[in-house]
């Protein structure tokens, strides 16, 4: 299923309305990642288009300098102050993710896993 309705009303690629974004988008690079339980790293990369938003976070030591891409619908909250951006996911759930080839950008089957992964823990 590569679609959105795939994932029963749930957009993983949409920012929600809650998390601070305010309609404007925030340069998100630099900033870090809180999971539920835990901090997973920095924010490298962020994209802000409509239905097809994500971050890429660089873990550090965390998963051996590895880096995950979280959809923006994971995110729970953004922190301007503190710069640090909350994610609705442990850090177990991140880490046993679809793994994101390091040398390529992600394409649309990768996405798809990913977004049908992250949607189980909703």
């Amino acid at each position: 299923m590569t679609s959105s309705h795939a994932y029963a009303g749930w957009d993983p690629w949409t920012y929600r309305r809650d998390t601070g974004m305010n309609g404007h988008a925030i340069d998100l690079v630099g900033f870090g990642v809180e999971a539920t339980d835990g901090t997973i790293g920095s924010i490298t990369e962020a994209t802000y288009e409509v239905g097809a938003s994500y971050v890429i976070v660089d873990t550090g030591p965390w998963i051996f300098g590895s880096r995950v891409m979280l959809p923006a619908g994971t995110i729970s909250r953004i922190d301007r102050e503190t710069r640090i951006v909350h994610v609705h996911r442990s850090t177990d759930e991140i880490k046993n993710a679809p793994n994101l080839d390091k040398n390529t950008q992600p394409d649309r089957d990768y996405r798809d896993r990913l977004g049908e992964y992250y949607g189980k823990f909703r």
